[in-house]
């Protein structure tokens, strides 16, 4: 790793670099983003980043870009994955943690004294910039799985962490109250206290932290305080946009949701006041948009409260729940004048909010969480309350249906936030047409959806034509007009890039297969268009996954009819493939390795077309292989060249291939990946051009064994043994391990195939498992003379194998699963389904019963052998095993000498 000297000139040029990812000039920009990736490995390079964001006589703007990129620096490379380098130098990540805390509180008693002059030099600034890197930091916390390295590091947090942090927080309210009547002030304070919230909710969401428990009452006072807050010079005058001060009551309604759900024993003398309290706000607070979220998490909080049996007195009286249905339920499931905007300006979102549930919490929604936790504890009297709102709308519809819509949809909307409970769906509220209206249609839809298991088939049938507007009287009229209309509807304003159609033309294809070909002309056109649309700025991760699944089908459904037509493909995507490749789109990196894979498979002939064999060498770049994302293409495309055109790779860059493996075993995440390499290279390659990298293989293949043996990695080193035995005979097998230690094969036998054969998993690896064995048995001379002790032993493994179900246990200290912390859009792998590999089956096709040819092996070697084989059996086999073993030699019609 090099090193960045923290000096005046280096900070000076990472300055310039930061000015320059600031350009509006897109080639300029692109340029300093790819140096900073290409230095941001280097010691230093977080401690330059963290200097100039504490310089004084550093621009502001500079300043907040150092201030983002370091956070973004923190987010990727701060978690360490087990077998791959630290990209963080250990010296800097010490320092990282010493200086965070202290440029984070930078001295508010200072701060309060010069507050005027202060503000305008960024200090401030630079302690918002800390706290959002802290943000970010422990905003893992409430995602990760407990274990132990995660306490440690949580411990060691709250130990630096939890006092100066509760002392910054006191410091920020008593400014919030100095400074209340500067609104250039109050901006930047409680853009803090807004990211102290955020903050605080991380740190308590794993367990009470002693500390926090112990100042409970400081931080629910300053809570509390915070809830009924007012002040004009906070409020802002958009409609749609939260203010601060919003933004500051929605993470405390989160935060005391989590005490009340978490820590109800605890937080219990606190919960009264914070119900008053946010029972205040919700009906005192407006519908206009801005409010949203605030008013989501307000009425979350009260569900979360009403779900507790030991919080049921609050809510039992009865006028209390005509109160809640009346001043908060109803209110928020109304269908306001912004929904109906969202619905017609951006039907994609409106779906994805309303009918779908998305991350993105709304009233309506955390109103309906509010219904189904009061139905547990008092289901009896809140249908009862409810069903005269729902009677009350629908009158008020069937006054006026034209003018009154909203109610009947106010009221379906309530009738569908009771399905949990399954007492409903008798109120036959889409009886009534309702064509003249689109938001009720939606309703319908959405009725329909939810409701689908309890209504008979017969109405969900007759639903069909009124989805789909057409008259269909077969399979192929439906759908041409079904493919139509969806073609159509991408390309309406405001769909360009809707995820439900394209997922809809998807499922479309898919459920169409070949009945698809005659409209693939026209779809095919579509989706390259999208394709080059959106490789400019992929934005929308789902409606991107379907296009290219939606490519995937195209491919499968007409090569497998017509095989040439790979070529009319080809032409079609190669051009923004390229593309993507060129301008190096990370996220659809990916997807392009594994198209570029389906379509090798459906060349015919044995060999790959040199268009491919052109781009083979860039594929072994280790640049590529940096991004996990980018690893399970890479390796079903490499391993489509080897199956295809084994012949065609140079020798020379088999040094390549198997450096590649190399990396990808030394890593417990990837060694499978590996594996799969390496097999495909057994399999495929010629022999003499594999031969001299065999014992170098093996001597890599055991110091990973020594240095980090999980059930994973014994299972695909199983795998690989059998099937080098099959390919290149468990003579070659034996003698190569037992060249590298003697008698090392014994090991293999005692330590691997007697303790974990039974662990192999899948069909096609327990037939190779069996078939190799088989060999190793049968067909080396080796196994019946030095390791005769152990060939009985093998061969009752065998037998277990076939005859007794899987072993899945795992050993306590691998109970482990990681999650990643890579919020937003991520580049991680995303599988195409529809690009999946087919199950190949590597065993000659002659063994077409694993049981049957164990049979016939041992009459030869038992010919071979007069009475040594029979006898090892009978001696060494258990009973139960012998009479399986009888049942293979008769079915197989042989008998042993």
């Amino acid at each position: 790793m090099s090193v960045m000297e923290i000096n005046d000139a280096n900070l000076q040029s990472l300055s310039e670099c930061l000015q320059q990812t600031l350009a509006p000039d897109k080639t300029v920009r692109r340029q300093a983003e790819k140096f900073l990736e290409s230095v941001e490995g280097q010691q230093n390079y977080p401690l330059l980043l963290l200097n100039l964001l504490d310089k004084d006589n550093v621009p502001p703007h500079i300043r907040v870009s150092s201030s983002i990129t370091f956070k973004n620096y923190i987010k990727r490379n701060w978690r360490v994955v087990e077998d791959t380098p630290d990209k963080i130098h250990q010296q800097d990540r010490t320092l990282i943690k010493q200086m965070i805390v202290g440029l984070m509180l930078k001295s508010p008693e200072q701060i309060q004294k010069q507050m005027t002059t202060k503000f305008e030099t960024g200090d401030f600034h630079v302690i918002n910039g800390i706290l959002r890197t802290a943000h970010s930091l422990f905003k893992r916390y409430r995602h990760e799985f407990k274990s132990q390295q995660l306490w440690t590091e949580i411990k060691f947090v709250l130990e630096n962490f939890a006092k100066p942090f509760t002392e910054l927080f006191i410091g920020t309210m008593n400014l919030a109250q100095i400074h209340s009547s500067d609104p250039n002030a109050l901006k930047v304070i409680f853009s803090s206290i807004v990211l102290i919230c955020k903050i605080f909710y991380s740190l308590n969401f794993q367990d009470i932290p002693e500390y926090f428990e112990d100042n409970m009452g400081t931080w629910m006072t300053h809570f509390l305080t915070l809830l009924s807050a007012d002040n004009k010079l906070l409020k802002t005058e958009d409609e749609e946009e939260a203010g601060l001060l919003e933004q500051v009551k929605s993470q405390i309604c989160d935060n005391v949701a989590l005490y009340a759900q978490k820590y109800d024993e605890e937080f219990s003398p606190h919960l009264p006041g914070f119900v008053k309290a946010i029972w205040e706000l919700l009906v005192t607070t407006g519908q206009q948009v801005k409010y949203d979220l605030l008013v989501s998490n307000a009425i979350q909080f009260l569900a979360s409260v009403a779900e507790r049996p030991s919080y049921k007195s609050l809510f039992e009286d009865p006028s209390t729940l005509s109160s809640i249905c009346e001043k908060v339920i109803v209110p928020n499931i109304q269908f306001r004048d912004a929904d109906e905007e969202l619905f017609e300006d951006n039907p994609d979102e409106y779906i994805r909010r309303d009918i779908e549930g998305s991350d993105v919490d709304t009233r309506r929604r955390a109103a309906c969480d509010l219904v189904q936790a009061l139905s547990k504890s008092f289901e009896g009297p809140v249908i009862q309350n409810f069903s005269q709102y729902v009677q009350g709308l629908l009158q008020e519809y069937a006054k006026n249906p034209a003018g009154n819509w909203k109610a009947k949809d106010a009221a379906i909307y309530l009738v569908t936030s009771l399905a949990s409970k399954g007492q409903t769906q008798k109120h036959g509220v889409t009886q009534t047409s309702v064509n003249s209206q689109p938001v009720l249609k939606a309703d319908a839809v959405k009725y329909l959806m939810v409701f689908r298991s309890q209504l008979p088939r017969s109405v969900l049938v007759d639903g069909i034509p009124h989805l789909v507007r057409i008259a269909f009287t077969d399979i192929q009229n439906f759908a041409g007009a079904l493919i139509n209309n969806l073609v159509e509807a991408l390309n309406l304003p405001g769909s360009a890039e809707n995820e439900y159609i394209m997922k809809a033309l998807m499922r479309s294809m898919s459920m169409l297969n070949e009945n698809t070909i005659p409209f693939l002309p026209q779809i095919m056109k579509l989706l390259t268009e999208k394709l080059a649309l959106v490789s400019k700025n992929p934005s929308k991760p789902h409606f991107n996954h379907y296009l290219f699944e939606s490519i995937c089908i195209g491919i499968k459904t007409t090569c497998k009819v017509t095989p040439a037509a790979v070529h009319q493909f080809e032409e079609a995507l190669f051009q923004p493939f390229t593309e993507v490749l060129q301008q190096d789109v990370q996220e659809f990196i990916p997807y392009v390795f594994q198209i570029l894979s389906l379509l090798i498979d459906y060349h015919q002939g044995g060999s790959v077309p040199e268009t491919y064999m052109a781009l083979f060498p860039h594929l072994l770049a280790p640049a590529l292989w940096e991004r996990p994302g980018n690893i399970p293409p890479l390796v079903r495309l490499l391993q489509a060249y080897i199956e295809k055109g084994a012949n065609q790779i140079e020798p020379e860059k088999l040094n390549g291939l198997l450096g590649i493996f190399q990396k990808l075993i030394a890593s417990k995440a990837n060694d499978h990946e590996g594996f799969y390499l390496l097999n495909s290279i057994i399999e495929h390659m010629p022999r003499e051009v594999v031969n001299q990298y065999v014992k170098q293989i093996f001597i890599l293949l055991f110091q990973r064994l020594t240095s980090s043996k999980t059930t994973k990695y014994i299972k695909s080193l199983l795998v690989f043994f059998s099937l080098f035995a099959t390919k290149y005979g468990s003579s070659l097998l034996i003698q190569t391990t037992d060249s590298i230690q003697a008698q090392m094969f014994g090991m293999v036998i005692e330590r691997l195939y007697l303790q974990d054969l039974q662990k192999v998993s899948g069909n096609i690896e327990r037939k190779i498992c069996a078939v190799g064995l088989t060999e190793i048995l049968t067909e080396s001379p080796e196994m019946i003379q030095n390791y005769e002790r152990l060939w009985p032993q093998l061969l009752q493994a065998l037998i277990s194998l076939f005859e007794l179900p899987e072993d899945s246990t795992v050993p306590d200290d691998e109970h482990f699963i990681e999650i990643e912390d890579t919020p937003g859009y991520q580049t991680s792998y995303s599988q195409l389904a529809f690009a999946g590999k087919r199950e190949h089956d590597p065993v000659p096709g002659t063994v077409s019963d694993a049981k049957i040819n164990l049979a016939k092996k041992l009459q030869k070697v038992s010919a071979a052998n007069p009475g040594k084989i029979s006898a090892m059996i009978k001696s060494g086999l258990q009973a139960e095993a012998q009479n399986f073993l009888q049942q293979y030699l008769t079915a197989a019609q042989v008998q042993l000498s």
